[in-house]
């Protein structure tokens, strides 16, 4: 496995770790938690310049990387959730979305066509992973939970703007075949 998609491996691995520092109660918990969740998804970033530089992005990168951006981001959302940060339809939105395009990805797969990473795709990762970060500064009281709960707006925003460039694909995509 190529370090790119260890890297990729280890962000889904960190979810459960920073679920358990969300909930376990001990002083700065939410700290923690929020911390090794910004050094998990700095890693998104790093393993795409790893598989860039290397000039050999892999299949198995391509597929796992949302993977592993979807379990990191929304298993911190649902974490918040249950703090009170961050309201459930906002939350259950952002999920709904993920899942719907994880099903067009699913689709396109199966018709042998990796569906790569869109520059709105990358944007609505980086808004949902800021919201998750200024969520976690307000579960731990740094910030008011207002300044959480508009970035989450905003992401929501962007998350479903970037389900409809998706969908706009979905036709196209879902009629062709890779070459073989």
């Amino acid at each position: 496995m190529a370090p790119a998609d260890q890297l990729t491996v280890a962000r889904i691995a960190a979810a459960p770790v920073i679920v358990v520092l969300f909930v376990v109660d001990f002083p700065g918990h939410e700290y923690w938690a929020t911390a090794l969740f910004a050094v998990a998804m700095a890693t998104d970033w790093v393993d795409g310049w790893l598989a860039r530089r290397s000039g050999s992005p892999s299949a198995m990168g391509s597929l796992l990387d949302p993977v592993a951006d979807k379990v990191l981001v929304l298993s911190v959302l649902i974490v918040l959730l249950g703090e009170g940060v961050f309201a459930g339809w906002a939350v259950a939105a952002i999920v709904a979305r993920e899942f719907l395009v994880s099903g067009l990805r699913l689709a396109a797969l199966e018709r042998g066509v990796v569906l790569g990473a869109r520059d709105l795709g990358k944007l609505k990762t980086w808004t949902q992973s800021v919201a998750a970060i200024l969520g976690g500064f307000a579960a731990g009281g740094a910030i008011d939970d207002s300044i959480a709960w508009w970035a989450l707006i905003v992401a929501l925003v962007v998350t479903w703007v970037s389900g409809l460039d998706y969908a706009r694909l979905a036709p196209r995509l879902l009629r062709s075949r890779a070459p073989a």
